[in-house]
């Protein structure tokens, strides 16, 4: 049987869990379960409408943070600092020894490092003229 090389017009979730699910089975058959959680804290505004928050997950003993976004007219108050601090409780109580995510020059770098991330990478121009930057905090170290 001859393979091929297909480029789906509109890749789906479907073609993800597709790539996804024979992966994890090579992953866990060499001794790494793929258990994948999501963690999410939302930032409500008054009336109830999801203005920001925080978007990761849990694998591999380690919390991703995805995403997370203050609301401007919510920054100087603390709020960036206690999703951080609610999203690796999450992760702690899941077994996770620490937590890494990416962030940008013109982002958010002295923020996470004033909560103990370290930057262990980065890629130039990504996107051009930035560098994106990884970080990560082993707990118990930051």
């Amino acid at each position: 049987m001859a393979e091929r090389i297909v480029i789906p017009e509109a890749p789906s979730e479907a073609h993800r869990l597709a790539i996804v699910g024979p992966l994890v089975a090579f992953n866990a058959s060499h001794g790494f379960p793929g258990h994948v959680a999501p963690v999410a804290l939302l930032v409500e505004d008054e009336g109830g409408a999801v203005t920001g928050g925080l978007w990761g997950r849990t694998g591999y003993g380690w919390l991703f943070v995805e995403l997370l976004i203050v609301p401007e007219a919510m920054r100087g108050r603390g709020l960036g600092r206690r999703l951080m601090a609610e999203a690796e409780a999450i992760a702690r109580e899941r077994g996770c020894v620490g937590a890494w995510l990416t962030t940008f020059t013109f982002q958010a770098q002295g923020f996470y490092e004033k909560l103990g991330y370290a930057l262990f990478g980065a890629l130039e121009d990504s996107p051009a003229g930035n560098t994106r930057l990884f970080m990560r905090k082993r707990f118990g170290e930051g």
